[in-house]
């Protein structure tokens, strides 16, 4: 399975330089001077790291096979990707398109919606889950929260706390309200 190490941006200067959104845990070794990634499209690649460098909180690569901003520009979009490792998953890690339309359930089994993505934040990571109502709902992506992830079921289950999803208003109307007005 090929997993994202980064997604190429635009051209910096005028000698190839790119922007790249990076997708890793571990850039300085993927990104490494001398390695070379296959690209998605495929017919863009592969690619070999000429020179790797962080400013202001952001990765710019320079390519061995581009050498100029024209060069540079016609990578733009286009994904580095690399074979997963399948031996380097962890027994309760998830790759993002692992999780994408698993069904949603609560403990008791009632349908809480579909995930359509996985949000990255700095404490962890939040589930983007849409209810069946179309409401997009994120559900903290914690022990606490999320009980099981079960890829062969397709179905995550949460425990969420009061008020997370959105609920349906009950109206308790007493009997002889209903009397009065035939429901």
């Amino acid at each position: 399975m090929l997993l994202t190490v980064a997604v190429i941006g635009p051209a910096h200067g005028l000698k190839g330089e790119v922007k790249l959104d990076v997708r890793t845990d571990a850039p300085a070794q993927r990104l490494a001077v001398g390695n070379t990634l296959e690209t998605d499209p495929p017919e863009l690649g592969p690619l070999t790291i000429a020179a790797h460098r962080e400013y202001r909180g952001a990765s710019y690569v320079r390519f061995v096979e581009c050498a100029d901003r024209t060069a540079a520009e016609a990578l733009r979009g286009a994904r580095l990707v690399i074979e997963s490792d399948e031996d380097d998953a962890e027994a309760d890690a998830w790759f993002p398109h692992e999780l994408i339309d698993l069904e949603v359930l609560d403990p008791e089994g009632y349908e809480l919606g579909t995930v359509t993505g996985l949000e990255p934040m700095p404490g962890h990571d939040l589930l983007v889950v849409r209810e069946p109502d179309g409401v997009i709902t994120r559900v903290p992506f914690v022990s606490a929260i999320v009980k099981e992830v079960d890829l062969e079921d397709n179905c995550v289950v949460v425990d969420p706390p009061p008020g997370l999803f959105s609920e349906e208003e009950i109206v308790i109307v007493p009997a002889e309200d209903q009397a009065q007005t035939g429901k």
